[in-house]
């Protein structure tokens, strides 16, 4: 969906639920109850718009290029959605992925379940994790439910069917979660593509718009079937202590490209950093991107976005907390703003140096425990320094003796500086070069959007 307006709405008003007293014992630590499938431990996303991977646009082409994919060191490929589009009130000529007919059905575009499932069968045999965009808050006007059941529909003032609200999404019209059936139905659909396809588990669109506890009761359901892994789009602590594993870092987000466009400085991240440290459980995986479906075809092309700084915001989404996201394409530098309506071919240019600071990055993440997700990594621990509103540092350690130092210059000019406590101190191999190197106290400076990685084993 075009969510550009609904992401800066949500990340200027992120809540969070009241801490619990102090006598229960409980802190943000403690705060979330599931268990995260050992696979998630040191997991990259990689989002899939499979009707412009390719010329063709189907499951099968994009089943080709798995061994590829397999070689950038991604995890958890996810799907945007696959089923058939509605047709009334369609947007443009093939009209949104958003715009759901039909739940059990995959769109005639990219296949059948057959080839699906021979997607997710060969996905899995090469060690991939499958999960798929879920549209639970709103259907296409033409889905069969809005016809045997009409009653399941939250309607306007004259009684009639309605999208939502104050949103230019006039293709759907919204569900009513308060009716018992609704909640049955979409929970026996995804349940549906858990035991049936072997998917493993789901992206959940605007999944704050749905109330929290059929999400709740729904990780609970599929659990017991296998471990699955939930991504949310919304950013509220909430969301993680029974229900997500992963929801959307829109701060961090909205932070760095401020720093990009020259809005704000250091103090963008601080922000996010603080916050995430003192309000957010550890072992709540936030998402942190680049590039989606979203910003890609409605606000622009990251390497216009973030301009020079583009590099430096990739290094940070890897070593900082997050689970990083790769978008289709993003990795070989697509230089096409996608039409979201349309077919639109991605441009694969993978020669491009990108391809190799992606999958070094990820690599880097794999191999170091410290930049895992959730619990089972390190936290970012700010490192003083002299120049802090230019240069960013931090560091992330364990008591093995692993840690990744990480700075930046999130200026464009070239920045000087001096570590100004001992935490980072000591010796290192450089990321990608694995020189060796020690660090003390000598004056150090990185070029306009220069960054640096060391690695401590």
């Amino acid at each position: 969906m075009k969510h550009t307006l609904l992401m800066g709405l949500i990340a200027a008003c992120t809540t969070l639920p009241a801490p619990a007293p102090i006598s229960d014992g409980i802190t943000p630590q403690d705060y979330v109850k599931i268990q995260h499938p050992d696979w998630s431990r040191d997991a990259v996303i990689y989002e899939i718009n499979v009707r412009q991977y390719s010329d063709a646009g189907t499951f099968d082409a994009v089943r080709e290029d798995l061994p590829r994919l397999k070689d950038l060191g991604v995890d958890i490929l996810w799907l945007m959605p696959i089923h058939p589009i509605g047709e009334v009130e369609r947007k443009g000529t093939l009209g949104s992925y958003y715009s759901v007919r039909d739940y059990y059905g995959v769109n005639p575009e990219f296949g059948t379940k057959d080839d699906f499932k021979r997607f997710v069968d060969d996905a899995h045999a090469q060690g991939f994790k499958v999960i798929l965009d879920w549209v639970a808050n709103h259907t296409a006007w033409d889905n069969e439910l809005a016809t045997a059941h009409p009653d399941w529909y939250e309607k306007d003032w004259k009684g009639d069917f309605r999208p939502t609200p104050w949103w230019d999404w006039s293709d759907i019209i919204d569900l009513d979660f308060s009716e018992p059936g609704v909640r049955q139905y979409m929970s026996d659909a995804m349940t549906y593509w858990v035991e049936e396809m072997d998917v493993d588990g789901f992206r959940a669109d605007v999944a704050g718009y749905v109330p929290l506890d059929f999400w709740d009761g729904l990780r609970a359901r599929l659990d017991t079937i296998k471990p699955v892994f939930m991504l949310g789009e919304w950013q509220t602590r909430d969301l993680h202590e029974r229900a997500f594993d992963a929801t959307y870092a829109w701060e961090w987000k909205e932070g760095m490209q401020n720093i990009a466009q020259g809005k704000s400085d250091t103090g963008a991240l601080y922000g996010y950093y603080s916050a995430n440290e003192s309000a957010w459980p550890r072992d709540a995986m936030r998402m942190t991107y680049t590039d989606n479906h979203d910003q890609n075809s409605w606000d622009g092309l990251p390497q216009n976005i973030y301009g020079d700084a583009y590099e430096a915001a990739i290094v940070l989404q890897f070593t900082g907390e997050g689970i990083p996201l790769i978008y289709s394409g993003q990795e070989c530098a697509n230089p096409n703003q996608l039409e979201f309506f349309e077919k639109d071919e991605i441009v694969w240019n993978c020669d491009d140096p990108l391809n190799a600071l992606f999958r070094d990055l990820v690599q880097l993440k794999t191999d170091n425990p410290v930049l895992h997700n959730g619990a089972w990594g390190a936290t970012t621990t700010k490192v003083e320094n002299s120049n802090p509103q230019k240069v960013f540092s931090f560091i992330r350690r364990n008591d093995d003796g692993n840690a990744v130092l990480v700075i930046a210059n999130l200026s464009d000019t070239p920045q000087s500086f001096v570590f100004t406590d001992g935490l980072p101190k000591g010796d290192y191999r450089t990321f990608r070069t694995n020189a060796p190197v020690t660090l003390g106290d000598e004056m150090q400076t990185l070029p306009a959007w220069g960054w640096m990685v060391y690695v401590r084993d």
